[in-house]
């Protein structure tokens, strides 16, 4: 993914976030009931999500924010990447 604008970037962290997820949770192949929990912690705390965003989230806005941005997806079916939709999203709710 090119990395040109702060949406690519925070589409990146996303899918790198989705890679360690898979890895953390190889053992049920990658399934994980509380994900957005789980990505909205590392996104913050393992992540340069918070710099790129140029703003800190509240954990528990992220969590909402991403548990709705995958309601919107499967409701929407769009033709891009997941990746990309939620960053769109993530990026106009929480950057200044």
């Amino acid at each position: 993914m090119a990395e040109n604008t702060v949406e690519d970037r925070v589409a990146t962290l996303l899918h790198e976030a989705a890679e360690t997820h898979h890895v953390v949770y190889r053992i049920t192949d990658g399934t994980d009931d509380d994900w957005a929990s789980w990505y909205a912690s590392w996104l913050l705390e393992l992540s340069e999500l918070p710099d790129v965003l140029r703003a800190r989230p509240v954990r528990s806005h992220l969590v909402h924010a991403l548990v709705q941005c995958d309601l919107d997806y499967d409701a929407a079916r769009p033709a891009e990447l997941w990746p990309q939709f939620y960053a769109r999203h993530l990026t106009q709710r929480f950057s200044p």
